[in-house]
């Protein structure tokens, strides 16, 4: 399930000779457990599979929100040229992060405030950046930066951060104008 939307990044908008035109970017939020996309095993015959079992539903996830976020959008093409995007992805937390018996709905004192283990960030950005390839943007060779990126437990109060497990997503064009 997702929520399409179109927003407005922050980021100044560009000049045209009607005045300020801010740049139009996608929004799209993803449940499911984010994986990584791990090391590749070699089974014979030059055939190469994925090691983690749990990347191919995360990416399934992560296009199907794509594909029902540009649905709904007239005249949608993958977004080309310098990209910029934001990815916040929402984790659950383990039950050994909270206490016991009639304490057990809450956190112990040394629970961790953000997810520091695996997967590895970079992995997980690799996996959902390569399941939005052509239906948000052409090729992810496209993202020239990120706005907000990280790893958080679900329930926390921070923008973008969703109540179970999956990811928020906004992808914008880099406005030249911006970058002079």
């Amino acid at each position: 399930m997702s929520t399409p939307a179109l927003f407005e990044p922050e980021v100044p908008a560009a000049t045209t000779a009607a005045g300020p035109r801010p740049t139009p970017g996608i929004s799209l939020t993803v449940y499911g457990l984010p994986a990584p996309q791990g090391s590749k095993r070699h089974v014979g015959n030059g055939v190469m599979i994925e090691s983690s079992k749990k990347v191919k539903p995360w990416r399934q996830d992560v296009k199907q929100a794509a594909l029902d976020a540009v649905q709904g959008l007239t005249d949608w093409t993958p977004l080309d040229g310098p990209l910029v995007a934001s990815m916040v992805f929402t984790f659950a937390r383990p039950k050994g992060h909270y206490r016991t018996g009639r304490n057990a709905h809450l956190l112990r004192d040394a629970a961790p405030p953000r997810p520091h283990g695996m997967p590895d960030l970079s992995k997980i950005l690799r996996s959902t950046e390569d399941a939005l390839k052509g239906i948000v943007w052409a090729d992810d060779a496209r993202v020239v930066g990120y706005g907000r990126l990280g790893k958080f437990y679900a329930g926390t109060d921070v923008p973008d951060v969703l109540s179970m497990p999956g990811c928020v997503i906004r992808v914008w064009p880099l406005d030249e104008a911006v970058t002079g």
